[in-house]
């Protein structure tokens, strides 16, 4: 995936150029967070169990997956491993809620 940036790194000639282009890019990383979430929630519809929402041997695929990509980008495999932690976990449980809610 490629998001168009105005300027590249080496365009940018101040702070406020480096600031603008780092915002855009997290404006865009969240607004896929959002569209990940969506994913998430379909995903319930489709899980028979509590075991099956949890789905502990694809959380451990996933993140050695995201470990191998993080490495790719030349990126601490740890700290991307620490960031989808975080935040799968936080989806499991939201997506727990709505599990349990189309379960009764």
């Amino acid at each position: 995936m490629h998001i168009k940036n105005k300027r590249s790194p080496e365009q940018c000639t101040s702070m406020d150029d480096i600031r603008a282009e780092i915002d855009l890019l997290d404006r865009t990383v969240v607004s896929l967070i959002g569209q990940r979430y969506k994913y998430v929630l379909a995903a319930a519809k489709f899980k028979t169990s509590a075991t099956a929402v949890r789905a502990p041997e694809r959380f451990k695929a996933m993140l050695a997956q995201r470990r191998h990509w993080a490495e790719q980008e030349g990126l601490s495999a740890e700290a991307i491993e620490r960031l989808f932690t975080d935040l799968v976990n936080h989806f499991i449980e939201k997506e727990m809620q709505h599990w349990r809610q189309q379960q009764t």
